[in-house]
């Protein structure tokens, strides 16, 4: 029996590390679901040759059936689509349970066929540049390639869902998605932003704390996190914060959170919010306006900070925070 090690890296870094490693490697992928399914349609995970993974398509035994297809997948070259229901004892195990079922497709990363290599290595390769690209496969044909936005003859099927931030299949193509990760640029080392980094971070964003006071911006207290201790408007030209960024202030220094707010507000962050009271934004929104900042403008800032939840402490503040960029993201205005 082939022992399987867990491998914590980014999935597709992990896939082309596999392949180059061992000469020959799997990529395992969400392609459609139905009802209770544990992991969202784009899910992937990598398998090597010796039995290594890293990332999940169920997040429980649906992976050891995976693994040992992926091993004939890599043996034989042809691409797998493997289905899994409630009527799969090992489904019901990871909770397919209230009818949910999974269809897996699993692909051999080799030097010319499956995903290619060279391909793979430029959907890498545009993920740490934060393009915004998909991989698509014909299942008919089996013809693979890369989309970026407006751009190629596949735009009506990718653009939609590029801009949706949502994989799956149409017609005779899957597409899998491949955004830019999300970001939050948080501003102020205070209390609050102890457990906001640690709470992005569990919902999949690329956090950094952001304070030109370096006794806030401090290891000892955000160990393991992007620390920048630089003035916010000369920081943000180089972070170019996108669609993909949230931008929150907290330090309720006026110098240093309108930096911020003016630099962030001249951006397309999705969601811009600050620290701060009905009074202190409503003195707040005067200073903006004094510099030239319509009310359009202003209107984008979502203070005081956060849902309305009645949260006290820096923990609570820090959720009521999260859960507010998260219905901005998901469900924008």
């Amino acid at each position: 029996m082939t022992e399987v090690t867990i491998v914590s890296d980014g999935t597709l870094d992990a896939a082309l590390r596999f392949y180059r490693e061992d000469g020959a490697a799997a990529l395992a992928t969400v392609i459609e679901t139905w009802g209770s399914a544990p992991r969202p349609v784009g899910s992937q995970m990598a398998i090597s040759k010796s039995g290594r993974m890293a990332g999940s398509v169920s997040g429980g035994c649906v992976e050891g059936a995976v693994v040992a297809e992926a091993s004939s997948v890599i043996d034989d070259g042809t691409h797998r689509i493997l289905e899994f229901g409630v009527s799969d004892e090992e489904a019901f195990a990871v909770g397919l349970a209230c009818g949910g079922r999974i269809r897996v497709l699993v692909e051999i990363i080799s030097a010319d066929s499956g995903i290619t290599e060279s391909m793979l290595g430029e959907l890498v390769k545009d993920r740490s540049h934060r393009k915004q690209v998909a991989y698509c496969l014909n299942f008919s044909n089996g013809e693979r390639r890369l989309v970026y936005g407006g751009d190629d003859r596949l735009g009506s099927i990718v653009d939609p869902r590029l801009a949706s931030d949502r994989s799956g299949v149409d017609g005779d193509w899957f597409v899998a998605v491949h955004n830019p990760p999300l970001r939050m640029i948080i501003v102020g080392g205070v209390h609050i932003a102890q457990p906001l980094l640690k709470i992005a971070r569990l919902t999949n964003y690329d956090p950094i704390l952001v304070d030109p006071r370096t006794a806030f911006a401090t290891v000892d207290r955000f160990p393991g996190e992007s620390l920048f201790v630089d003035w916010p408007d000369e920081l943000f030209p180089s972070l170019k914060p996108d669609i993909r960024t949230a931008v929150i202030t907290l330090t309720h220094d006026a110098k240093i959170d309108d930096s911020a707010l003016i630099a962030a507000l001249n951006s397309n962050a999705f969601y811009i919010g600050s620290l701060g009271s009905v009074r202190t934004h409503a003195k707040r929104r005067v200073r903006l306006a004094q510099v030239g900042i319509d009310d359009a403008q202003i209107d984008r800032i979502h203070a005081p900070v956060g849902l309305d939840i009645g949260a006290k402490t820096p923990a609570e503040i820090a959720v009521a925070i999260m859960a507010e960029v998260t219905e901005a993201l998901r469900r924008p205005r």
